[in-house]
């Protein structure tokens, strides 16, 4: 197997076989997917880092990783520092740093398969003062040298059935066909793979966690559609289910159908569509309306079919929670529970239900100082064990046929009592928590103006956290969706930010994080609801508490909370006994008796 070293030195002897100064290397796929498959994962075949967000730029005599403040300690463990240059972002600009290192006349590569147009624009226009250019390639260079990189998934696509989905591809498709008239474009390409699935109501096993499929989607103003798919994984009865107005095409096509929309006018979504996609449709002389993805917001909004199957699906999971957090009280003091063998554990009683298809993100399993770490991945070299008088934080998900759910909880490792500090930082965690639970607002809010509930009690204390506190949730989908979030606002644009609609499903994840000490989150999945007010004006939403299990009341100070947030407390732990008491029994459902018991 070669080093990282030895990897680095193929890829920068192909740049130069290509008369290339320098190559940019994404964690990214053609359709800009938050988690990519195997075949994708170049930056970390080329680095050994393993995070989910991160991008590398490669030149003749040097080289930097740029991540943001999720992995910064994580790219320090996995990535050689003698190698890369360790790069913050946004304070790190992958572009100023390209154009400070690179001569001028230099030629930057970049693969237009993987960036969208307004990346490329950006540090072109800053390589440019720079006297240096930024060149697509054809054909990734990295490619060219990872010699056992794996082939693309050839898992078969299946249906989500209209019972689940609650709405027809048909419908969806006609939908779509409606917003082209009004927009006067007689296409849409579709690139991002939740929305292709959503769209034909398919579903695929091509990226872990994620169960979409590899492919493309062009709509039509009449409503129908082509989808572009590797030959051998749409079976018949896909095929029978989507109908004639759905033409099942090779996804080798997908360029030349591009080709073939000479003349028209086609809608692309810039932020969920690569540059060649755009660059394609340039070329054919189509005229290119740059609109938002119009699957993403009624993807959003859940239906009540969709309601139900999530509420089904985290009834279920809180099952399987509630018993794992029953064996980690038994085993865990014990000094013989790992990090690694907890997540096996987790997905055990998971897998236990006869329903979980995958899990909806890989199990962040941390002991002590490793739950500091916000998007921590347990390794054979970082694994812990979950020694007594410690913090474990473990945030996990599955996906189920009728939902995808994601939940949060910090234990206590006894025997012993948590310091004063844990407890008070675990509560003030715990009264955003509940601030944001509770909180009613007026139709037109946005997850910005109400993200402040939820840090209001740490800042009182002189600390916060570098992560949002809710994003949305997707339906047997992705586990991050747009475009509804909870968090500060982007650039201080408050306006440029979705309102909360009635159906979305986001979570609520307020946290703490002490480096080299321990890790604090509280998180729960929260569908928006209309709220009905006494004599209220206009139209008002709230939120209903989707995740049952327990929370740890080793760690809280009661005597940090008011007589209300005692009263939620109370309110929501009697709905998890009465609601996953009945599906437990002997040791479990005692156990569950005595966590739920009243502050």
């Amino acid at each position: 197997m070669q080093t990282h070293d030895a990897r680095l030195k193929a890829l920068r002897e192909e740049l130069a076989r290509r008369g290339l100064d320098g190559f940019v290397v994404p964690i990214s796929d053609e359709h800009l997917s938050e988690y990519v498959g195997a075949y994708a994962q170049r930056l970390a075949w080329l680095t050994g880092f393993g995070g989910s967000a991160g991008t590398v730029a490669v030149l003749k005599d040097g080289a930097a990783i740029f991540v943001d403040g999720r992995y910064t300690l994580q790219v320090r463990d996995q990535v050689d520092g003698r190698l890369y240059e360790y790069k913050s972002v946004p304070q790190d600009s992958l572009a100023a740093w390209l154009a400070e290192n690179v001569p001028a006349g230099a030629k930057v590569g970049f693969d237009p398969w993987l960036h969208t147009r307004s990346w490329a624009d950006a540090v072109a226009a800053r390589l440019d003062k720079a006297g240096a250019a930024l060149v697509p390639v054809d054909g990734n260079p990295v490619d060219a040298v990872w010699d056992d990189r794996p082939a693309p998934s050839a898992a078969p696509a299946f249906v989500q059935s209209d019972a689940l989905a609650g709405r027809s591809s048909a419908e969806k498709r006609a939908a779509i066909a409606d917003w082209l008239r009004a927009e006067a474009c007689d296409a849409v390409v579709i690139a991002a793979l939740d929305s292709v699935a959503w769209v034909l109501n398919v579903r695929g096993a091509d990226v872990e966690r994620t169960p979409v499929v590899l492919s493309f989607l062009i709509v039509h103003a009449d409503g129908s559609a082509d989808w572009f798919v590797a030959p051998g994984k749409v079976p018949a009865e896909v095929v029978q289910a989507l109908g004639s107005e759905v033409r099942v095409r090779d996804r080798a096509e997908f360029t030349a159908a591009l080709a073939g929309l000479a003349g028209k006018r086609v809608a692309a979504d810039p932020a969920r569509s690569v540059a060649a996609i755009f660059a394609a449709l340039e070329e054919a002389g189509a005229a290119i309306a740059p609109l938002a993805d119009p699957a993403v917001l009624p993807k959003a909004v859940k239906t009540p079919a969709e309601q139900d199957g999530t509420r089904a699906a985290h009834l279920r999971d809180g099952v399987a929670v509630s018993r794992f957090l029953h064996w980690l009280d038994m085993h865990a003091p014990t000094a013989t529970v790992d990090e690694i063998s907890a997540a096996n554990q987790l997905e055990s009683f998971r897998k236990a239900s006869g329903q979980l298809v995958d899990l909806s993100f890989d199990t962040i399993s941390g002991s002590g100082p490793n739950g500091a770490i916000v998007h921590y991945r347990v390794s054979e070299e970082t694994n812990r064990l979950l020694q007594p008088g410690s913090v474990y934080l473990v945030d996990s998900g599955g996906q189920y046929p009728d939902g995808t759910t994601d939940i949060t909880r910090t234990v206590w490792i006894g025997p012993g009592e948590p310091d004063e500090e844990v407890k008070d930082r675990f509560t003030r965690v715990l009264k955003g928590h509940i601030a944001l639970a509770v909180q009613t607002f007026p139709a037109g809010t946005t997850g910005s103006q109400l993200d402040v509930l939820a840090r209001q009690h740490l800042w009182a204390a002189g600390v916060d956290y570098a992560h949002g506190t809710g994003h949305g949730v997707g339906s047997f989908l992705s586990v991050h969706e747009g475009p509804q979030r909870i968090a500060k606002p982007r650039g201080g644009q408050a306006g440029t930010e979705q309102e909360l609609l009635a159906g979305m499903i986001l979570s609520n994840e307020p946290g703490y994080y002490k480096t080299g000490a321990y890790g604090i989150r509280i998180e729960n999945l929260v569908l928006v609801v209309p709220w009905a007010i006494p004599g209220a004006e206009g139209e008002w939403l709230g939120f209903e508490t989707l995740t049952l299990a327990p929370i740890d009341r080793r760690l809280v100070d009661t005597a940090l909370l008011t007589p209300d947030e005692i009263a939620w407390w109370n309110a929501y732990h009697a709905e998890v006994l009465a609601r996953i008491g009945p599906q437990l029994s002997g040791a479990d459902r005692a156990w569950l008796e005595v966590a739920c018991r009243p502050l």
